[in-house]
């Protein structure tokens, strides 16, 4: 059967801004072309437009550029200024088609299944179709018995064959039921759910169902977790919980967020005292600041969810649990819409809401711009204009956070604005649904991998990104295209590098909350110094440094055990916007199927890591010393894994140890 595929990709921009320099030009023209001027200054290029009869529409001083509308004659008319000192004429053109998927159909299956002490119903949704049941592979707990009855909308299944817990039947062809959408898989076991003395339902993951079809399309009942409605679980598991529960929820912190724009439900309306916390809102496709930048896609409000969603988490009793459903949820808001409810954005339009998050930067004291969304890089990072924006948004105070991108497994797979060596890249990692067991988090293949080909080792870090629960606003693009990841609470589960960008922006925040003297490299230093990598039982890296930057990210070590003063080292973002001077990383690219670093065959394991629970791989040095029997580490390897950890053990005893009353005997 085939697995889960990832629900949402970071947002390709790849579909919507077709892009070549001047040498690129096409053949044939379109009667309007929209380009890109850059040169001296915003308001020389928009002279030379005006001057050639062109309509400006994007005003771009941040980068000393204006987007524009010119017919072919005007066009050749301005690549004779020698004032021009880039041209990007292409905009206007629509993109490749994306090839074609394969032929066949598409079915999905509802995330949380309804069960009964002694019956399971479970809701599919026929994305594509038609769809004809071919296969059927049951499990269940022994204890509920034998499987009296089950059907597929109605229609009784066969039960002959089954043996204790587990049935397995084929359907040929001649025979197979036809899916209707949304039919329910209903099963009914022979334990007595009637007696007062009915057990209490068993958890979704003891049982398994897979459903294979004829089309060639099959789907799984995923394992859960044990309460969604309870909790997010990503704050535990990123240490902001234990931050919450002290006062920091990043109240005084400003984070933007650059994507499809925000639905302003409560909780992501008002922070966790009830206060009102969205202080900007901009339409960078329409170039207004208003009242609202309404969310037609909902991959916006499911970024904003994720950093500051401020309903707060119970235990599974019901109880409050001291934390709630977002990373920051005292986080102020300013929603910059960049993106339509296809998902795709325009080039001019994300430049020119970067500029105006950076000319609001301290009217609204904005410290961290979210980048939820990838596009395969068409240049260096020095000469892609985004990034060029985005390097003043850092020098200006402002701290960037950018998802990877959803393109892995293989190397060199690391979208754009993520390749900017001075932002801080997100990978995503998954925990196979369980919370408090980190032996089965691993890598997922979608997650983008570096190298840059500029030989910047990307991604920075790797965060939880995997099946994330988080507000989205009905009737959306995602919610009509996925109604099957929709749960009982009304929000949607999503996975990608996406959602792994947005929590870090929240942890950010948390960190700024308190220490807000931090530059964004100092920020960046803090993070990455405290990530925790994946260890094998030898001691090699159970990922490369382009799957796993330098770990897993949390917040709590950042506090305790990150460093400052090593954010950018070797970098010098003052000449790089000057254009003086561009940086190359320390990765051989030679070889792009196969990139490397000095010593990386000695300090990287030989094979993959698994997916899924792993006897070897342990997140951290604490847990890779810490297990039992470990063995003698290799002395050729490059890492001072035990002299790590006992540097770590003796620099918490001593912040406790500062911490204890003074002795006044």
């Amino acid at each position: 059967m085939p697995r889960l595929t990832p629900l949402v990709l970071a947002l390709s921009l790849a579909g919507s801004t077709a892009l070549a320099v001047a040498d690129d030009a096409p053949t044939a023209l379109p009667d309007r072309l929209q380009v890109m001027l850059q040169g001296e200054s915003a308001a020389a290029m928009r002279e030379l437009v005006e001057a050639a009869g062109g309509e400006i529409s994007h005003d771009l001083p941040i980068i000393n550029a204006v987007g524009a509308w010119v017919s072919p004659d005007q066009l050749a008319q301005l690549r004779e200024s020698p004032a021009i000192r880039r041209m990007i004429d292409d905009l206007s053109l629509e993109p490749d088609a994306p090839p074609e998927g394969p032929p066949g159909c598409d079915v999905g299956g509802a995330l949380e299944a309804e069960i009964q002490p002694a019956a399971l119903d479970w809701r599919l949704y026929l994305k594509r179709g038609p769809a004809h049941l071919a296969s059927l592979t049951l499990a269940w707990p022994e204890e509920l018995g034998a499987l009296q009855a089950l059907s597929l909308g109605g229609r009784a299944l066969p039960l002959a064959g089954q043996s204790p817990g587990e049935l397995s039947v084929t359907f040929p062809r001649k025979s197979a039921l036809a899916l209707e959408n949304g039919q329910r898989l209903q099963l009914q076991f022979a334990a007595n759910a009637s007696a007062s003395t009915a057990p209490a339902p068993y958890p979704q993951r003891d049982f398994s169902i897979q459903l294979g079809f004829h089309e060639d399309c099959g789907t799984e009942l995923i394992p859960g977790y044990c309460d969604y409605a309870a909790d997010t679980w990503y704050p535990q598991v990123s240490g902001a919980a234990a931050l919450h529960r002290l006062g920091v929820t990043g109240r005084g912190v400003t984070v933007a967020v650059l994507d499809s724009g925000l639905w302003e439900h409560p909780h992501l309306a008002r922070d966790s005292h009830g206060e009102p916390r969205i202080i900007g809102r901009y339409d960078a496709m329409t170039d207004r600041a208003g009242d609202e930048a309404f969310d037609e896609s909902g991959h916006g409000t499911h970024m904003s969810s994720v950093l500051a969603n401020s309903e707060p988490a119970r235990t599974l009793d019901g109880a409050p649990a001291g934390h709630y459903k977002g990373i920051a949820p005292d986080a102020r808001l300013v929603a910059v819409k960049a993106f339509n409810r296809e998902g795709s954005g325009d080039m001019l339009d994300i430049v020119r809401g970067v500029q105006w998050v950076v000319e609001q930067r301290e009217a609204l004291d904005i410290r961290v711009l979210n980048l939820s969304f990838a596009a395969r890089p068409r240049w260096p990072y020095f000469l892609d204009p985004i990034n060029q924006a985005l390097m003043r948004a850092w020098a200006s105070g402002i701290v960037l956070v950018a998802a990877a991108g959803n393109e892995g497994p293989d190397p060199m797979t690391l979208g754009s604005p993520g390749n900017l060596p001075y932002g801080i890249t997100v990978g995503a990692i998954t925990d196979s649904w369980t919370v408090g067991e980190r032996n089965d988090d691993y890598i997922p293949d979608f997650s983008s991998r570096g190298p840059t080909p500029l030989g910047h080792i990307k991604p920075d870090l790797v965060a939880p990104g995997g099946h994330m629960a988080a507000l989205t606003r009905p009737g959306s693009t995602l919610t009509e295209e996925h109604p099957d990841y929709m749960i009982s609470t009304g929000e949607l589960v999503m996975t990608g590098t996406s959602q792994a960008a947005a929590l870090v922006s929240g942890l950010v925040a948390l960190l700024l909350q308190m220490q807000p003297e931090l530059s964004p490299d100092e920020v960046k230093c803090l993070l990455t110094s405290s990530a925790e990598p994946a260890i094998n039982r030898d001691g090699r890296l159970a990922y490369s440094p382009f799957e796993q930057g330098r770990g897993l990210v949390n917040v709590s070590r950042a506090i305790t055990l990150g460093d400052t003063g090593c954010g950018n080292l070797g970098l010098d973002i003052q000449a790089d916007m000057a254009g003086e001077r561009f940086f190359e990383g320390p990765a051989d690219v030679s070889d792009a199927n196969a990139p490397s670093l000095p010593g990386l065959d000695i300090m990287l394991a030989p094979q993959a890591s698994e997916k899924g629970p792993s006897d070897s791989r342990r997140w951290g040095v604490k847990d890779h010393i810490e297990r039992p029997d470990l063995p003698p580490q290799d002395p050729a390897l490059p890492f001072d894994w035990a002299g790590q950890y006992a540097r770590e053990r003796a620099r918490i005893e001593a912040l406790q140890e500062s911490r204890l009353p003074p002795d006044r005997s």
